[in-house]
């Protein structure tokens, strides 16, 4: 088993409310890094004093500490790129500011790594927390609704599968091998960096989940992407809400994605560009059922439901319900 370097890239922004914790427990790993690059987008609170001295504390146990103050502020997606192919570990361990890590993290995916030469790419559940840092009652993979079918596909090397259906790797529970990187960016326009990174490399290699929560995922009013677990009230507002602008988005971020999959030649699985071009049309179609009034939507919600498209590409009889009563 060949031992590895290992990277973690971290971004900050104002986040010195929470980056104590985060910061400690990267220093409490049983395996440390072997460097922490991090990007400071700009912050005008006490964040870059934090990172000076966390820098001193890093350098003293030998992790190689590179700090990067961004000219302006960059944004998460860019300041995210930028540490990523900064980094030089073999493998790089993506990391928010306003988490919490659990000490064997390190040690557990990397390990994975070392003995999976085919893998390109490992995130993990999480503990989802709030503020103060206590734990809610629901893990990440509960709150996204990830069922023991769709796992059972990921271990088996179908993730692409997964992730055209819905998303499902948070960069913060993220780690991918560097070499895998450079056919992957840069990030495409409407995509958040995690989400393109995971359907990219999916489409090339093996991706995989680890069903332990390994990191503490903080919830409060200034994350970039949040989470927590729907109630009834909020499906049923998911049923009936407007979905027309959304489709125009998902239809726009696919082919953005066909274009750079289709740039990468003979490295994409060969059903890739395919199975994509058949999930963009599915869309496409369900932009036209919300242009119709609703009594005559359902010949093409039933052939749409027919040939399998809501179960390939959505949630199945939800997707279908969702079209029928949806009003755009």
């Amino acid at each position: 088993m060949t031992k590895i370097s290992v990277s973690v890239a971290l971004c900050t922004y104002n986040g010195a409310a929470y980056l104590s914790k985060q910061l400690d427990s990267l220093l409490g790993q049983t395996r440390l890094p072997d460097e922490i690059v991090i990007g400071d987008d700009g912050s005008t609170d006490d964040t870059l004093n934090m990172l000076d001295a966390f820098a001193r504390r890093a350098m003293d146990t030998g992790v190689q500490i590179h700090l990067i103050r961004q000219p302006g502020n960059v944004g998460y997606v860019r300041n995210f790129s930028d540490m990523l192919l900064r980094a030089k570990g073999d493998v790089v361990f993506l990391c928010d500011q306003d988490d919490r890590w659990r000490a064997d993290k390190l040690a557990l995916m990397t390990e994975r790594f070392e003995r999976e030469p085919d893998l390109w790419l490992l995130c993990s559940d999480a503990r989802l927390v709030d503020a103060r840092g206590r734990f809610m009652g629901v893990t990440q993979f509960d709150a996204l609704e990830l069922d023991a079918d769709e796992r059972r596909l990921v271990h088996a090397g179908r993730a692409f599968d997964v992730l055209l259906r819905r998303s499902m790797v948070t960069g913060a529970t993220t780690a991918l091998r560097r070499i895998a990187l450079e056919p992957c960016l840069p990030v495409g326009q409407d995509w958040i960096h995690d989400e393109w990174l995971a359907i990219i490399m999916a489409a090339m290699g093996r991706l995989d989940v680890v069903e332990q929560t390994l990191i503490d995922y903080r919830q409060h009013a200034g994350n970039q992407v949040g989470m927590r677990k729907r109630t009834l009230r909020d499906k049923w507002r998911d049923l009936t809400c407007a979905r027309g602008k959304q489709f125009r988005t998902e239809v726009a971020r696919m082919r953005v994605l066909e274009r750079h999959l289709a740039s990468l030649g003979d490295r994409v699985r060969g059903d890739a560009l395919a199975k994509l071009a058949q999930r963009r049309r599915h869309f496409e179609i369900r932009m036209a059922i919300g242009r119709r009034a609703r009594w005559r939507r359902l010949p093409l919600v039933w052939r749409e439901a027919r040939n399998g498209s809501y179960a390939m590409f959505g949630t199945g009889r939800r997707s279908m319900l969702r079209d029928l009563l949806r009003h755009d």
